[in-house]
């Protein structure tokens, strides 16, 4: 199993009124399968909550590129697009795919991490959250829009 890489049915709740995939669950799958590789990795919000931090986005956009509609079956792979020396700033890419291999939708955010406490960005970057995220694949190429 990649833990970078998920398989996912669309299912009627996730359906608009135009009878393809609603735009809000794009977001929603990306930040589920973020914080699924994150608790797998050992970066639990358990963690976040001892060591007092947590991530914090910037701006995400999602670029559509096909339609997903009900009962289709969609690959996600999610890969870091930049991170900083230290790890306190970072560019996740989600890649949407359907059964044909075909590029459907890209989810781009930017994000840091956030001291829970002091309500500021942390600095240095908490040990662990470095460790974790230097573990994502890195985008290699461009891709296309």
């Amino acid at each position: 199993m990649d833990l970078f890489k998920k398989t996912i049915s669309i299912r009627w709740a996730d359906i608009d009124p135009n009878f393809h995939l609603r735009h809000s669950v794009y977001y929603d799958f990306g930040t589920q399968q973020r914080i699924e590789i994150l608790e797998t990795l050992g970066l639990t919000m358990e963690t976040m909550k001892e060591q007092v931090f947590g991530p914090v986005l910037f701006r995400e956009e999602c670029v559509y590129k096909r339609e997903i509609k009900l009962s289709d079956t969609i690959t996600i792979l999610v890969k870091v697009a930049q991170l900083n020396e230290d790890g306190s700033r970072w560019t996740f890419k989600h890649e949407f795919y359907n059964s044909k291999n075909e590029i459907c939708a890209v989810l781009t955010l930017d994000g840091a991490w956030l001291d829970t406490k002091l309500r500021k960005l942390k600095s240095p970057t908490p040990q662990i959250a470095l460790e974790v995220l230097k573990q994502f694949p890195r985008i290699a190429e461009h891709i296309e829009s």
